[in-house]
């Protein structure tokens, strides 16, 4: 028999806590949850979930300091953030904490359990990706492990989005690729849904960062006018 998949459901609100538990269990998930940060830490810490469902204002400890922990110690956890704040730059730093998405209050349940599904269903499918991604200036990327190596043998940290960005665009380097085709593709949303999210930018900022010698002039992770963004092949390659 197969095992279920584990939520964790991190949320201070005792209404939509319990409602959360009531419908992912319904929807055939197990789920524990809890209701304050430091709690949502240390069971977060545990590597028993598979999916954190982490609401950003919290007591004890907030959302955004939970996503940095959770980070600092494993880049392949899910995280989706739910957040009462609308501003872009609330959204701007879960996305930049490596959070795989986010939802804004008030949502209807359905589009959550719709993220989860989405989220969890994409990171299935990249199971079967290479193992190794060499893009940039011959920057060599563990994709099991979220580890890329430098020329000079450093060690650049990714998340598993920035991996499945780079691996996307890879795999369709012949053309460039349009946000709305990696918001469908790579973050799982339904295509035509007309998402307003800056999540495409931001991830390919943070990428240039990290693959280009000069990021305000990329020379491999480059946009296409009207088209989309497009990887071109690393040094020796082209």
């Amino acid at each position: 028999m197969e095992s279920k998949i584990k939520l964790l459901i991190v949320e201070d609100e005792e209404p939509i806590r319990q409602g959360l538990v009531d419908v992912f269990t319904f929807h055939g998930y197990e789920v524990d949850a809890v209701d304050n940060g430091t709690d949502g830490l240390e069971r977060a810490e545990s590597g028993a979930f598979d999916l954190i469902v982490l609401d950003v204002m919290l007591p004890g400890m907030d959302g955004f300091s939970i996503c940095n922990a959770i980070r600092s110690k494993s880049r392949d956890q899910l995280v989706i953030m739910l957040t009462a704040k609308t501003s872009e730059e609330d959204i701007i730093t879960g996305l930049k904490l490596g959070a795989d998405d986010y939802v804004a209050k008030p949502f209807s349940v359905q589009e959550l359990v719709l993220r989860v599904q989405a989220v969890l269903r994409r990171s299935k499918k990249l199971e079967t990706r290479d193992s190794e991604l060499i893009v940039g200036n011959g920057i060599k990327i563990d994709t099991r492990n979220l580890i890329g190596t430098d020329s000079a043998g450093s060690e650049i940290p990714f998340t598993r989005r920035e991996v499945d960005l780079l691996s996307y665009l890879w795999a369709n380097r012949e053309r460039p690729v349009t946000r709305d085709e990696l918001l469908a593709e790579v973050w799982g949303y339904k295509r035509g849904a007309h998402i307003e999210t800056r999540t495409v930018d931001i991830h390919i900022a943070k990428l240039r960062r990290k693959i280009e010698d000069n990021p305000k002039e990329p020379s491999y992770l480059v946009t296409i006018r009207g088209e989309g963004y497009k990887l071109l092949p690393p040094v020796g390659d082209q």
